[in-house]
């Protein structure tokens, strides 16, 4: 994406992948004009590259951790766009006012807790927080699927990064609810399952 982020141990080093991601949000919306929503910002990396890259966005990010926050504001300063993003200390929606987002756009923390342990030493220096997906890594992306219908415009639409084998497992919780329509996937670079993109039903 061109841009440069300052990371510590207290955010995930941002990756390839979830450009994949970004670029999905980028070519349907670049010309339009759209508030997005950033659940688990982190080090800020995907609002900051929607707010460089999508003209007419107005974005929220959020997250739990304050020290991520801090790290997310420094990024957006760092490449000019902190203008473009209002940062809040939220776990999930629960600090979220706003119910009219074109977009809520979400990279959570999804391996399952026992898989942890057995990750590259490399991956076993991230944040446990931003790791940890529960029992079933599916612990966010139920959060965020029950409640993200509440907080999108009509016609809005939820952007997931997912883990390479939880595609199925997304969508079911998708069609479960009954609020979502237009469920697609796209794969990664690695020809992995990367993203799960729903629309709202009306």
């Amino acid at each position: 994406m061109k841009l440069n982020f300052y990371v510590d141990e207290n955010v995930l080093i941002p990756q390839p992948d979830t450009e994949i991601l970004v670029e999905e949000i980028i070519n349907l919306y670049k010309n339009k004009k759209c508030k997005i929503l950033d659940l688990c910002t982190g080090s800020g990396a995907i609002a900051i590259a929607l707010a460089k890259y999508v003209e007419d966005a107005q974005i929220v990010a959020s997250d739990i951790s304050m020290k991520a926050l801090q790290i997310a504001k420094l990024n957006a300063e760092k490449n000019l766009l902190h203008k473009k993003i209002k940062f809040i200390e939220s776990d999930m929606f629960e600090k979220i006012d706003d119910t009219d987002f074109d977009i809520i756009v979400s990279n959570p923390p999804y391996i399952k807790t026992d898989v942890i342990n057995t990750l590259d030493a490399s991956v076993k220096k991230e944040p446990n927080i931003a790791l940890d997906g529960g029992q079933d890594g599916l612990k966010f992306y139920k959060i965020i699927i029950n409640k993200a219908h509440q907080y999108l415009s009509n016609n809005g639409k939820l952007f997931l990064e997912i883990g390479y084998d939880q595609k199925e497992d997304v969508i079911k919780l998708l069609n479960k609810t009954g609020y979502y329509n237009e469920i697609y996937s796209k794969k990664d670079l690695g020809q992995n399952d990367r993203i799960v993109v729903a629309s709202v039903r009306r």
